[in-house]
């Protein structure tokens, strides 16, 4: 089973979405393939704003009721009032692509970048910030420099292919998923899981294929196997 994940590390709904992905990509059999949106485009200059602050954060506040993801003070006191920090999706989505040809999971360098912005109130906008967040992970500091600069140009490219795929599969938004199984691709909405990781787990492993049962146990001692 694959779950295809729709998403834009600025989309609250989607960190408040994070404990499922990351319950179903724990499950075995299951991958999960990312596709990032570019939901705020560098080259519009988007940056912090009181309008901003007043237009997200009662959306913030319902996520969080809604889903029990924590936001930090930091952010709702400190990042929120940073007027004119960057907002802008292709760095932290190019970090993603970095971070996956170094040999980190893309979805825990998404979901750190997530914390960073959300609970921590940082800059993940900026390359400083993401580059200590990958070292976290364990990336080398100039492996992910050369690995994150590469992926810059990438960003674009994969950015137009998600949208190509979102129109073709009729997706509005974010965070959107696709559960691919057996050849064939069917809808999975988030917002009745949401809070709920363990149980959308659960539901996810019933339909994975079952193992044949054996009438004999199968085990080996020291003298035999059987």
């Amino acid at each position: 089973m694959k779950l295809h994940y729709f998403y834009d590390p600025l989309c609250g709904w989607c960190y408040g979405a994070s404990p499922l992905l990351q319950a179903a990509a724990a499950l075995p059999g299951v991958s999960v393939e990312m596709h990032a949106g570019g939901m705020i485009d560098e080259e519009e200059g988007r940056v912090i704003t009181a309008d901003w602050r007043a237009y997200v954060m009662p959306h913030d506040k319902r996520i969080a009721q809604m889903s029990g993801q924590p936001f930090g003070d930091a952010y709702y006191d400190g990042l929120l009032n940073d007027i004119g920090a960057p907002l802008a999706s292709n760095p932290p989505i190019a970090a993603v692509l970095a971070a996956d040809t170094l040999g980190i999971l893309p979805l825990a360098m998404l979901a750190r970048i997530q914390r960073a912005h959300y609970q921590e109130g940082r800059r993940i906008a900026e390359f400083s910030v993401l580059s200590e967040l990958a070292t976290e992970l364990g990336a080398d500091a100039a492996s992910f420099q050369t690995a994150w600069q590469s992926a810059r140009d990438e960003a674009e490219t994969h950015i137009d292919d998600t949208r190509r795929q979102m129109g073709r599969l009729g997706l509005r938004g974010f965070p959107s998923v696709v559960l691919e199984q057996d050849g064939k691709l069917e809808r999975l909405e988030l917002s009745g899981w949401l809070g709920k990781p363990a149980q959308l787990a659960a539901a996810l492993a019933e339909r994975l294929p079952k193992a044949e049962s054996v009438d004999d146990a199968l085990f080996c001692t020291p003298d035999s196997c059987r």
